[in-house]
């Protein structure tokens, strides 16, 4: 899938920048150039809260200048509880915040691009894109 939309999940970000030069640097750096990443809000305060010094917490801040940043609308939290509790009666934990940046991404017409492998879980409910490269 080739999204115009993409938004990019906590752990790509992590893995992003604390790696430097990894698998995900091409991907990143191609939707920087030719497509629109989206970042929720949820996303900054995720690493913001995991930063280790006052400069990351300034280059996390300055990702609002340089990327849409996107947040919840009427009903995104509900949604998300709904989503949290259909995976929870099939026997899936998954993080709330998981289900409301999957019900934010298919509100803003994004693709998510992640590390994370609840994502499948949540898609095996609620229908959203992930991003391939």
């Amino acid at each position: 899938m080739n999204a115009e939309r993409v938004l990019v999940d906590t752990s790509v970000w992590v893995e992003y920048f604390r790696r430097g030069d990894g698998e995900l640097s091409a991907p990143i750096d191609n939707l920087m150039d030719e497509g629109e990443i989206c970042i929720p809000t949820i996303v900054l305060a995720e690493l913001i809260q995991g930063a280790r010094s006052a400069a990351e917490v300034r280059t996390i801040e300055d990702l609002k200048n340089a990327f849409n940043i996107i947040d919840q609308k009427e009903g995104t939290w509900l949604e998300a509880g709904r989503i949290s509790y259909e995976l929870r009666k099939k026997g899936k934990s998954v993080h709330l915040t998981d289900c409301y940046i999957a019900v934010i991404a298919r509100q803003n017409g994004c693709a998510i691009l992640t590390r994370d492998l609840h994502f499948r879980d949540i898609r095996s409910i609620y229908d959203f894109a992930l991003f391939s490269e």
